[in-house]
């Protein structure tokens, strides 16, 4: 049974927590990556080994943006026109730059430092393995296999 939380009765974390806490690996789909949020759990993923099935898999998928909507719109055909690898990888300077935004917004503490650093060491690790998903935003749909969701994605 699906289970909502809407962080006012039922809170996200402890039950997130939880789950992780019992399991052996994580898949994660979501529209945006806050890395200061990454310090809720950070301690439960770091358990992990960076193996093959015991890691954190984490899909991002992002709102379309501006010229994304008005290529949909001129779209002859009414299909949403695809991107190529070469305007595809065009979006990962501009998620490094939203990601480098995030960190210059207010002064973070010592407990964002540590929660980064461990970030980036689990990344080095492939304790998380994160994958930018573009072919459209994450919805309620999007649940199906990692290979499935990233069998055209590049690394």
């Amino acid at each position: 049974m699906p289970r909502i939380f809407d962080n006012i009765d039922r809170e996200l974390l402890p039950a997130l927590r939880a789950s992780l806490e019992a399991g052996r690996r994580a898949d994660f789909c979501v529209g945006y990556f806050n890395l200061r949020g990454w310090r809720g759990i950070d301690d439960l993923i770091d358990r992990y080994s960076g193996a093959e099935g015991n890691r954190c898999r984490l899909l991002v998928g992002m709102q379309k943006l501006p010229q994304d909507v008005l290529r949909e719109a001129l779209s002859l055909d009414g299909e949403p026109i695809g991107l190529d690898k070469q305007q595809a990888d065009c979006f990962m300077p501009r998620l490094a730059e939203e990601f480098r935004q995030q960190l210059s917004i207010g002064a973070p503490n010592h407990a964002d430092e540590i929660a980064l650093r461990r970030l980036a060491r689990q990344l080095r690790a492939r304790k998380v393995v994160v994958k930018l998903h573009l072919q459209h935003p994450p919805h309620a749909t999007l649940i199906g296999t990692w290979k499935e969701v990233c069998s055209n994605d590049r690394r």
